[in-house]
């Protein structure tokens, strides 16, 4: 059985074609690193302690493994990041059979204000409202739900901050 070469090279060039778009880095042409960010702990306007931490080492880890941005950690970012938690609820979503008040599963959502400035000129990148959620099962208590819950409400939201910084428009 012979096979062209034709037939052989029809799936390298498929290959190649669906990769031509491609390109390494940002996709908004900057270069990786270039810009350095400084996030500062953001105001918690809600009766929950503990947020505030959560969101900030959820922010900076967040950034340092995107690359997009080169993490200041002193006063020289040329963006800096402010913000303010407005919002924290926990709502039930599935409950007990046994007992139909009392919630089993919880859904976490954290809202927060969320603003990014250059340092330079004071323009305002970014200043939109930013949601989190997770969903968590109610372990032995609830502030122990809550306290392995959080980071992971904080997460969510800190992937879609730096999304928001990574692919905008400015």
């Amino acid at each position: 059985m012979r096979v062209s070469v034709p037939v052989l090279l029809l799936p390298v060039l498929v290959l190649l074609a669906g990769c031509a778009g491609y390109t390494l880095g940002p996709a908004t042409g900057r270069q990786a690193g270039a810009t350095s960010i400084q996030i500062q702990p953001f105001a918690n306007h809600t009766l929950e302690p503990r947020l505030t931490d959560a969101l900030t080492l959820a922010l900076r880890r967040r950034v340092q493994q995107d690359g997009t941005f080169r993490l200041s950690t002193g006063a020289t970012g040329d963006l800096v990041v402010t913000g303010a938690i407005v919002n924290y609820e926990r709502v039930g979503v599935s409950f007990d059979p046994d007992d139909v008040v009392s919630p089993r599963d919880f859904q976490l959502t954290m809202v927060v204000q969320f603003t990014a400035r250059e340092r330079g000129t004071g323009r305002v990148v970014v200043d939109r409202r930013i949601s989190g959620r997770s969903t968590a099962r109610l372990l032995a208590d609830l502030p122990s739900t809550e306290r392995q819950a959080i980071p992971l409400v904080a997460e969510d939201l800190a992937r879609r901050a730096v999304a928001l910084l990574v692919d905008g428009e400015w």
